[in-house]
């Protein structure tokens, strides 16, 4: 009774050891069985880690690498010793001969530009001056338009004008953006007798005028009745659909 009860209760016990030791010698040994590779990680230090900051490599960021990107580094080099030395004169000519005078003819340009929206007028019309004696300068509307605006925008009249007389012996017309600021420009400094000089010229332009530079010479000529009817009468032939505004009298008195 005694051997049949030990071999009831131990015999189970027995079986389910063997049982477990089989199954885990078959998985160990099964030749079928692969071990998974995990390919190793692969840092990528471009690509920003979430929870951090991205460094900074030390480049400019914003608008001044997009502005500056497309100018070479001779021509911004140019531009920063211009500005230095521009109070005083001989070193500016010094600097131009040994400096501006090798620059390439889009670096030349993209100076003159640069110097321009600086409103760095002085030096552009030097810069400008060394371009007229270069070999392969003709005469560009364009460059001396821009020269003009920029001029006449800072109130340099006098520096406008002279400008504005060797074009006209080359025999170019300026578009009406360049009437325009020329016009505002004096009418701007009281002078509404150069202000219609300019007008005459665009009149006689072979380029149709616009209907910009008439307004403005419509505004700032109400303290001038005569010279704002003849402009008025213009206006009208030109643009016959167009209306042209006339203030109160007891403003400016009848126009």
């Amino acid at each position: 009774m005694a051997t049949r009860a030990f071999s009831k209760s131990k015999f189970p016990i027995l079986t389910s050891i063997r049982i477990q030791n089989l199954t885990k010698n078959s998985i160990t040994r099964s030749p079928f069985l692969v071990k998974p590779q995990i390919p190793p990680v692969q840092p990528d230090f471009h690509k920003p880690i979430s929870g951090f900051k991205q460094y900074h490599d030390g480049r400019p960021r914003g608008p001044l690498w997009k502005g500056k990107k497309l100018i070479g580094k001779e021509a911004l080099f140019v531009i920063l010793g211009l500005k230095r030395f521009k109070d005083d004169e001989d070193k500016v000519l010094k600097f131009i001969k040994t400096h501006v005078l090798r620059l390439l003819k889009m670096d030349l340009i993209a100076v003159l530009s640069e110097l321009e929206r600086q409103e760095e007028t002085s030096l552009a019309v030097k810069v400008f001056e060394v371009i007229q004696k270069q070999d392969w300068y003709t005469p560009d509307v364009y460059l001396y338009k821009d020269l003009i605006i920029a001029l006449a925008r800072c109130r340099k009249m006098d520096e406008a004008m002279k400008l504005w007389g060797s074009m006209r012996k080359e025999n170019l017309f300026p578009d009406s953006q360049a009437y325009t600021e020329i016009i505002r420009g004096f009418l701007r400094d009281g002078s509404p007798a150069d202000a219609m000089n300019i007008y005459e010229d665009m009149i006689k332009s072979p380029d149709p005028p616009e209907e910009l530079p008439f307004r403005i010479l419509l505004k700032g000529l109400l303290p001038h009745p005569l010279l704002r009817n003849k402009v008025k009468k213009d206006f009208e032939e030109l643009f016959p659909e167009k209306h042209a505004y006339d203030p109160p009298e007891e403003i400016f008195g009848r126009c």
